[in-house]
């Protein structure tokens, strides 16, 4: 009886074959085609997640229609001054764009950290996979939830009386720029969920970042009223940059190019420094 010893063969890449299960994949060796295959693929993962826990879809249904009510009882007639509220609709639903990627790139860390911690990213990294695919396909899934909830805003808006000055390709185009911009949001609150111990710090710390954009902004009122340190704050504000390119395309009026080219800016600039970060730290956490 004899025994036969088998050297596992190399590939080009020099990884063995026939000797054990490959490695995990790095993402220079894999190709755009099967890049997007892979997205597409882990997209439809996390999308089936969704259905099979329904729960998790109330935030995305129930926050735009909160929001619209609750801003525009409480300081609509006093911010329009004329106690109409159909102006200050106008004013809020625009600027409520802009705050609805904060909200829901905050969810997407807490999600990404408790993901890990139940063993989710150690499997998907143990596959061939590129690693980027795994965050990309997250971000994708959680545009088409905030997309959902723009829709659901915009319905509460027009019932409440939100109109149209613009034509609705400028409205497209303001859902789309607040799109572009939340999901580079998306990346930091990823990085964060990678980088903190738990969800709760993650929420923590998303809080901490959430309350002086969103209110040290153009988003809720008018900047001319707040005194001039907060109001050179505001104009370096992203959200109030946004807020502002949003309204100006939804009602047809002020300067557009202005506040869009600085949003698209921003969006870019986030995303080339959080986005490799994130992938890095995602291939080496452990």
């Amino acid at each position: 009886m004899s025994s036969v010893t088998t050297t596992p063969t190399r590939t080009p890449s020099g990884a063995a074959t026939g000797g054990g299960p490959q490695g995990p994949a790095d993402d220079g060796r894999i190709g755009l085609r099967a890049h997007l295959r892979h997205i597409g693929a882990l997209s439809r993962r996390y999308a089936l997640q969704i259905k099979a826990d329904p729960e998790s879809m109330f935030e995305v249904v129930l926050m735009p229609i909160v929001f619209v009510l609750l801003f525009t009882f409480v300081f609509g007639g006093a911010i329009s001054g004329s106690g109409n509220q159909d102006v200050y609709v106008n004013y809020l639903v625009p600027g409520l764009m802009a705050m609805m990627g904060l909200n829901i790139a905050m969810a997407v860390g807490t999600g990404v950290n408790d993901d890990f911690k139940k063993g989710v990213m150690d499997r998907f990294r143990a596959m061939p996979i590129a690693r980027s695919s795994v965050l990309i396909a997250k971000i994708v899934v959680e545009i088409g939830r905030m997309l959902i909830a723009m829709a659901i805003m915009l319905g509460m808006g027009f019932a409440l009386g939100l109109t149209l000055h613009g034509s609705v390709l400028q409205l497209l185009a303001a859902v789309g720029l607040s799109l572009v911009f939340g999901a580079s949001l998306m990346w930091i609150f990823i990085l964060l969920g990678l980088t903190l111990q738990t969800a709760q710090a993650v929420q923590g710390m998303a809080m901490m970042v959430l309350m002086p954009l969103q209110f040290g902004s153009s988003i809720f009122a008018p900047t001319t009223s707040m005194p001039g340190w907060l109001q050179s704050f505001t104009n370096v504000n992203p959200l109030s940059n946004l807020a502002d390119a949003a309204r100006h395309l939804i009602n047809n009026e002020g300067p557009v190019a202005q506040p869009v080219m600085v949003t698209l800016a921003w969006a870019v600039g986030i995303t080339l420094v959080t986005a490799p970060l994130a992938v890095r730290k995602f291939r080496n956490k452990t």
